[in-house]
């Protein structure tokens, strides 16, 4: 079958929108663009204390003026006293402004229960996958016969849980096809946010030890566990805790990022490799800074969102006949599997289209909904999904929810 390039999508989704900029006649009256996880576009209000710190320091007049709090203006004036010349327009050190990575390295150490960080280990980076292909670059040899290989976990059905028994399955299966040489995990989980538990980690740790493989973490959604009885746990910490030889052998790169989480800055390229976060994101401001009252009613705002979103794509997905929710645990995305109708199948088949492009297409031009199509995280065989961003306003994913539920009620009975 020929598989369409799924950029065709937001294609199709930029040609909607100009047609309904001029004033073509649609059933609805703007796309709901939940494709990308971009919360600023979507609507979410961005933190008051990061863009306020951002502007002093863009603009230093700012911080010897009384319209910022305090408590930013002296933020401001300390990260630009680590600037050269004063400027944030300066060059930096390689890894980073040694100061900021000196506090980068506290708040890891912090996070991570006391397991020590090495500031030496830190390198600040434009954004997390600039970080995983540089890390790449390293690991990767071009010219190797057979290639280079890296073990990229799919979503599976059983509450989404990585099995190392899977893992064992394919390590052996590319034997003869590639030489493999690291394990990429993304914890909490993109698309399905399954947060890993501390006994998965340590399987997953032995059998990259056991191996030999480079162990790649992304943990840019760390911040976001919705799950009740969920918990957060970084690789690092979780290899610090297991003790030698473990943690002085297994080599291990994990990522963060203030594009994903309550920052949601996506277009400003901030991230880290190794044991690194961003100052403004792993320094917010304390109970009794003059910031601190409204920082915490925006992030408390965001969590309190997410929560209500989880639950409302929980309930209204799996009351919906030919829909199947699992319960998300953490992460910015829904990945809800769609059990389709043979005559929907074959359709797409004749269109050669896959299922869930099929799907998300017709859900695009009929509806004004744009998602992502599953079969580029890799399910399983013969599975369909789609994906969607959760961290969007309330009244957003309500609208979305309900033209999913009359657009999805409709094909169901086209295709019965």
């Amino acid at each position: 079958m020929k598989k369409l390039d799924n950029t065709v999508l937001a294609r199709r989704a930029n040609q909607i929108k100009e047609e309904l900029r001029q004033k073509l006649r649609k059933p609805y009256k703007q796309v709901i663009d939940l494709y990308w996880g971009d919360p600023h576009a979507a609507g979410v209000k961005p933190l008051s204390f990061v863009r306020q710190v951002l502007a002093a320091c863009l603009y230093p007049d700012l911080v010897n003026s009384n319209t910022l709090p305090v408590d930013v203006r002296q933020r401001a004036q300390r990260l630009l006293g680590e600037c050269a010349g004063g400027s944030v327009g300066s060059y930096t050190a390689t890894a980073g402004i040694p100061e900021i990575v000196h506090r980068i390295s506290e708040f890891i150490t912090k996070r991570d229960g006391g397991a020590p960080s090495d500031p030496e280990n830190i390198y600040i980076s434009p954004g997390s996958q600039w970080a995983l292909r540089n890390i790449l670059k390293v690991l990767v040899n071009s010219q190797a016969s057979p290639r280079t290989g890296v073990l990229t976990p799919g979503p599976e059905e059983q509450g989404w849980e990585l099995h190392v028994e899977e893992l064992h399955r394919a390590l052996d299966s590319a034997k003869g096809l590639c030489n493999p040489v690291a394990l990429y995990v993304i914890n909490p989980g993109n698309p399905a946010g399954y947060v890993q538990s501390r006994k998965t980690m340590q399987e997953v740790i032995r059998f990259a030890s056991e191996k030999r493989l480079f162990l790649l973490a992304d943990e840019v959604y760390q911040e976001c566990v919705h799950g009740e009885k969920s918990e957060f746990l970084s690789y690092k910490r979780v290899l610090s805790e297991m003790g030698p030889p473990l943690s002085d052998t297994v080599e291990l790169a994990s990522f963060h990022s203030a594009s994903k989480g309550f920052m949601g800055e996506c277009g400003l390229r901030g991230g880290y490799v190794e044991l690194i976060a961003l100052d403004l994101m792993t320094d917010p401001p304390q109970p009794g800074d003059p910031s601190y009252p409204l920082y915490s009613e925006e992030t408390q705002h965001i969590k309190t969102m997410m929560v209500h979103n989880v639950k409302r794509v929980f309930e209204v997905l799996n009351s919906l006949p030919g829909f199947s929710c699992k319960p998300m645990e953490g992460g910015g995305f829904a990945f809800p599997r769609l059990h389709l109708p043979p005559k929907a199948i074959q359709k797409a088949k004749e269109m050669e289209m896959e299922p869930d492009l099929f799907y998300c297409m017709r859900l695009l031009e009929e509806a004004g909904v744009l998602v992502k199509p599953g079969m580029e995280n890799g399910p399983k065989e013969g599975t369909h999904h789609i994906r969607f961003c959760i961290m969007n306003p309330e009244d957003t994913m309500e609208e979305m929810l309900s033209r999913l539920s009359s657009f999805h009620t409709q094909f169901m009975k086209d295709f019965s």
